[in-house]
């Protein structure tokens, strides 16, 4: 690999620096390198993704790149896409078929980085084609868990709109509604408590919502669950 490369295979490489025109003179010479994969399993259309290059992306997916290829830890162009913020990409990779609710090694979708990282525009996307709002990754945490404990209130009113699962429990025992409690997120627990969330709810140390809530936090929630 080339010093200042980020790919073993050239067509990768002028993919992430954004080259369209070196790019298109390469595949009119050999169309096979649209799927060809490098070091890190990754296409072309991956690295386009990452660093963002919208006019690359659609020149690969005109030619008909493989939209679900996945890298070496199962990352697909549109968990790329999503958890780098690209918006358009992100739209223009659905609009090719891509699967929505694919997972990577984590157990991740591409919800999961658009809810933790706050990606309205792309959670949104995400979700009006086809997410589930409740999948889970390795540690049984579903996209609400990410943006409660990230203290995300729009995304966190995104999900509850597209029917996420507010009593949902990770590998801890903990609902989203214990993860805003324990880092004194006000707005958004008082969100999760109005569609539903409970806080009587155990986590695996036998401990609720309110009693992992800090200062007047637990009282509040008591008020809104008595009143």
């Amino acid at each position: 690999m080339e010093e200042g490369s980020v790919s073993d295979v050239e067509l990768c490489d002028l993919a992430y620096k954004g080259q369209l025109q070196e790019l298109k003179a390469r595949i009119q010479a050999d169309r096979s390198l649209v799927a060809r994969t490098d070091q890190d399993n990754r296409t072309a259309l991956h690295w386009a993704c990452s660093a963002g290059h919208t006019d690359i992306v659609d020149y690969l997916l005109h030619l008909g790149a493989p939209v679900d290829s996945k890298d070496d830890a199962d990352w697909t162009p549109l968990h790329i896409a999503a958890s780098a913020g690209r918006d358009a990409i992100v739209k223009a990779l659905i609009g090719k078929g891509a699967q929505v609710n694919s997972v990577n090694q984590n157990g991740c979708t591409p919800l999961h980085y658009a809810a933790s990282k706050n990606r309205h525009e792309i959670a949104l996307l995400l979700l009006s084609n086809g997410a589930n709002p409740d999948a889970t990754d390795h540690l049984e945490a579903a996209p609400l868990h990410r943006a409660a404990a990230k203290g995300n209130l729009r995304m966190i009113q995104l999900l509850l709109k597209h029917k996420a699962s507010t009593n949902i429990q990770d590998t801890e025992g903990n609902t989203p509604l214990h993860l805003a409690c324990d880092e004194e997120r006000i707005e958004e627990a008082k969100v999760l408590v109005e569609h539903g969330a409970s806080i009587y709810v155990q986590n695996k140390e036998e401990k609720t919502p309110l009693q992992v809530a800090k200062g007047g936090l637990g009282a509040l929630l008591k008020r809104m669950m008595e009143g």
